[in-house]
């Protein structure tokens, strides 16, 4: 009865049938292509990162910060301390629609085997957060290989901060983590990239009202001179 929603992520590696008399290798370009699309990376606020039961101070921040060519490196890696259990806040600089979670861990009964998400909640600790209703429940596999895990985006369109309660492992004292990221879309809190949006709207109106907002911007630069 083991839940290995994402079971096929350990099999990826196996799918080589006949790919590399083609030219196609492992298709690395076609991984990484959509990832740094949609990653999510400068736009964490890695210094209000906060991570309970972490057996080394800022270890669980260090991970979320490893960017995507570091994904694999093994250091640095997030220990769980007195049990299993890990609780991390993450907050955003400005809106993010969620997309996936992504996470490395390892083939071992260290790797984490529930993680609860927790929608814009600052304030959680290991209490509340085993007696509250997750924002949603994933089920993780246990491998080394990158898992990607989708989230509702319906529940995740207005995301400020994100809480990930590793719950449990597949039977060690320690949880080990090396690595943490995220997919999605974000948007800022300034006035240009709102803009932006505008201009990609198909919406005929929206484009009158990004040119009004244009135009009132170079009058502004023009006053300003």
């Amino acid at each position: 009865m083991s839940h290995h929603h994402q079971g096929h992520a350990g099999h990826s590696h196996h799918h080589r049938h006949g790919d590399d008399e083609h030219g196609h290798g492992h298709d690395h370009s076609d991984e990484v292509e959509p990832a740094l699309q949609t990653l999510i990376w400068k736009q964490i606020d890695f210094e209000s990162i906060r991570t309970l039961n972490e057996s080394e101070t800022d270890a669980g921040a260090k991970v979320v910060e490893k960017t995507w060519p570091q994904r694999l490196n093994s250091e640095p890696v997030l220990e769980s301390d007195a049990d299993e259990q890990l609780l991390m806040f993450v907050p955003f600089t400005g809106v993010l629609k969620l997309h996936s979670v992504l996470i490395r861990s390892s083939e071992d009964s260290s790797a984490p085997k529930t993680l609860k998400l927790f929608l814009n909640r600052d304030d959680l600790d290991f209490s509340t957060a085993s007696d509250l209703q997750p924002t949603q429940t994933l089920e993780l596999s246990q491998t080394s290989d990158i898992q990607e895990l989708s989230v509702k985006r319906t529940s995740f369109g207005n995301t400020y901060s994100l809480t990930l309660f590793f719950e449990n492992n597949f039977g060690d004292d320690v949880t080990r983590i090396y690595w943490i990221g995220f997919k999605g879309e974000f948007m800022n809190l300034n006035r240009e990239p709102v803009e932006v949006l505008y201009e990609k709207a198909a919406n005929p109106k929206d484009h009158t009202l990004v040119q009004a907002v244009g135009d009132m911007a170079s009058q502004g630069t023009r006053h300003g001179m």
